[in-house]
């Protein structure tokens, strides 16, 4: 039996099948398991979720090569392989919805209702199930079709026209900011979906897709477009509404600083022998207009320090600031592990292999205790846990057959 069954968390008790594959909806069964839901990943026979596939890196038995890509998305899950459009898989499927809190399916629209699985007949299934279905441009609308990738969504929501070091380089964002974006938000809307169902006693349908999970994060750009009529446009490690507010050099190397307020500006200048009234510097909106001549300016002033000195310059003087940390130094960090940002698990393959932890902690009333989750499974092996799910169930491959055929 798993870590996610016996575990306590707030989702303990209740039973995720999980159908999607890639990552956005990965992403948010994870968290659901990191929550202590039991997440059951329905996967294809034979080949496994497309991520098993994607690498290197892969790492572990030359037969049995595993992607650490794979591994980034499943902890806390239990695996079945079962083919969908077979009866006994059909049968099985079943089985796991009766029992179900929530489902979550990626597949493009219409996929699910030709396999005989549409919204309708899921509820006609389970009433209470919340049915989470996550795509990439959308359910309807004119491009609803259309595949939707990662990168490709980074382009077509203007992410990519916000990031890199100028208007002629855009850049991507170094994760799959999209499929992760939408994994959180299916997450956050399955959780209200759950409590909503607990004062109506029905389940219902949330969705949301690539391309609203992008546009949701435009934040201030956002409004630059929709209110003041401005184009915003990548103009690299600097903030495009605050300054001095990005990555500046040193005498060996880089340090950000954020100067969020008038006070802060204040401190920073007397700190580093800078006239704070100086023409063009003395509010926000004149160093914003003024910004290559502030950036000339700090670095002037950051010249004369190395980045460990100055660091610790900007730290006495109050005014936010670090460094840019590899991720090998991110791992390495206290202050990491102090979070519970990085867990262990044993792996069948691999023995035990360290994993980027969940980013939620929890605590009793008054802080008095913590309550987080602390163990934590592997990513599964594929269809790992078919068999013990199909004894749940009460069914065997041949049983599930006979069952599927009698109806």
């Amino acid at each position: 039996m798993s870590t996610a069954e016996t575990s306590q968390g707030p989702l303990a008790g209740h039973i995720v099948v999980d159908l999607s594959r890639a990552l956005a909806g990965p992403h948010a069964g994870m968290m659901l398991a990191d929550l202590g839901a039991r997440v059951i990943k329905v996967e294809n026979p034979g080949t496994g979720d497309d991520t098993r596939g994607w690498g290197p890196p892969f790492v572990g038995p030359e037969d049995d090569l595993q992607s650490t890509y794979f591994m980034s998305c499943n902890r806390n899950k239990e695996s079945i392989s079962l083919d969908l459009k077979s009866e006994d898989g059909q049968a099985v499927l079943r089985g796991l919805l009766e029992r179900a809190d929530v489902v979550i399916e990626n597949f493009r629209p219409g996929v699910m209702d030709r396999l005989g699985f549409s919204t309708a007949a899921m509820h006609a299934i389970n009433p209470r199930l919340v049915i989470l279905s996550i795509t990439g441009f959308g359910h309807d609308g004119p491009e609803s079709q259309r595949s939707g990738y990662d990168q490709i969504l980074q382009g077509e929501a203007g992410l990519m026209s916000l990031t890199g070091s100028g208007p002629d380089d855009p850049q991507r964002v170094g994760v799959p900011i999209a499929d992760l974006l939408s994994g959180m938000n299916g997450a956050f809307g399955v959780l209200a979906a759950l409590v909503e169902r607990n004062r109506t006693g029905q389940g219902k349908v949330v969705r949301t897709s690539l391309l609203a999970s992008l546009i949701g994060v435009h934040a201030f750009q956002g409004t630059r477009t929709t209110v003041a009529g401005e184009v915003p446009q990548a103009q690299g490690n600097h903030h495009p509404s605050i300054a001095p507010y990005g990555l500046f050099n040193c005498k060996d190397g880089s340090v950000q600083i954020s100067v969020g307020s008038e006070k802060l500006w204040q401190s920073f200048a007397a700190a580093f022998g800078l006239e704070p009234a100086a023409p063009g510097f003395a509010s926000n909106a004149e160093r914003v207009r003024n910004r290559a001549e502030v950036i000339a300016a700090v670095e002037r002033a950051f010249s004369e320090y190395g980045a460990v000195e100055l660091l610790q310059k900007l730290n006495d003087a109050g005014i936010p600031a670090g460094k840019v940390r590899s991720l090998d130094e991110v791992y390495a960090w206290e202050q990491v592990a102090s979070q519970g940002l990085v867990v262990d698990v044993q792996h069948p393959l691999l023995g035990k292999v360290s994993l980027p932890g969940p980013p939620l902690r929890f605590f009793a009333p008054g802080d008095a205790a913590e309550t987080t989750l602390t163990e934590h499974d592997a990513p599964p092996l594929l269809d790992e846990d078919g068999q013990s799910i199909r004894e749940w169930l009460g069914l065997t491959t041949a049983g599930a057959a006979a069952a599927s055929g009698a109806k």
